[in-house]
C-alpha cells in the first residue's frame, strides 16, 4: 500500500467495506518499522500479548511516547542558571533498522514559563555562550566517531544541535551509541541554558525539519 496512515484512516470513513479493509494486517505491517518485534520485546512487559494484537493496534501504540529500560520522561527540563563547567553524556544500545541516522541535542537559551496562558521565555541569565563553542561528540560500537563544535545562539527558541550521523548496516544487530556535550573552559561563567533531551532521527528528515535544526 502506498497510502500513508492518515489516508488509510480517511478511506475507512467512506463505507463499511473500506472500514473493514483498512484494518487488515497486510496493510499496516508495511507501516511498521522492520524492528517492531524487537521494540515490542524491549518496551512492553506483556510483549507476548502485544504480539497478538492486530498490526493497526501495534502501529497506534508505537506512535505514542514510550519510556523503556526503567526510564521516564520528566515533566520539566533541566535548567542551568549559572555554571563554570558543563558536561553531559549518555549512551543507548538499540536495534535500529538499516539506514543513516542523525543525533541531536535539544537546547534552549532561556527559561520557558507560562504567563496568562501563553509561553514566555526569560533570558535574563543567558551569558557566556558566545565566548567559546560547545563541543559535541558521538561514537558507536561499530567504530564510527563524529565531533562537532557550535556556539549556542537564538535565545528564547528550542534548537536541535546536530552532533553527528551514524550508519546502521545490519538491522538485526545491536548498536551501542555514546554521546556527549561539553563546555569545560573555566575561564568564564555561563548560564541560562535549558537542556531537554537527545533525539535520533533518520537523516532524510533533516531537510524537512531544517527550520529548527542547527546543522
Amino acid at each position: 500500500m502506498h497510502l500513508d496512515p492518515l489516508e488509510i484512516c480517511n478511506l475507512a470513513l467512506l463505507n463499511r467495506a473500506f472500514h473493514a479493509a483498512s484494518s487488515a494486517d497486510f496493510i499496516w505491517e508495511t507501516k511498521l518499522p522492520s524492528n517492531y518485534r524487537f521494540i515490542l520485546d524491549r518496551v512492553f512487559d506483556d510483549h507476548k500479548t502485544m504480539a497478538d494484537l492486530g498490526k493497526k493496534d501495534i502501529f497506534a501504540k508505537l506512535c505514542r511516547p514510550i519510556p523503556f529500560d526503567g526510564a521516564q520522561k520528566f515533566q520539566k527540563v533541566a535548567y542551568l542558571q549559572h555554571i563554570w563547567w558543563l558536561e553531559v553524556d549518555g549512551e543507548l544500545e538499540f536495534q535500529f533498522p538499516a539506514g543513516t541516522y542523525s543525533l541531536f541535542f535539544r537546547l534552549q537559551l532561556g527559561k520557558s514559563t507560562r504567563r496568562m496562558g501563553r509561553r514566555v521565555c526569560n533570558t535574563e541569565h543567558v551569558h557566556g555562550w558566545n565566548i567559546k563553542p560547545v563541543s559535541f561528540e558521538l561514537t558507536t560500537s561499530n567504530g564510527e566517531h563524529a565531533v562537532s563544535q557550535c556556539f549556542l545562539d537564538n535565545p528564547g527558541n528550542w534548537v536541535y544541535y546536530h552532533v553527528g550521523d551514524f550508519v546502521v548496516l545490519h538491522p538485526n544487530e545491536m548498536t551501542k551509541i555514546k554521546f556527549s556535550l561539553t563546555q569545560i573552559d573555566c575561564t568564564h561563567t555561563k548560564g541560562g541554558l535549558s537542556l531537554d533531551a537527545v533525539f535520533i532521527y533518520p537523516s532524510n528528515l533533516d531537510s524537512e525539519m531544517s527550520t529548527t535544526f542547527k546543522l
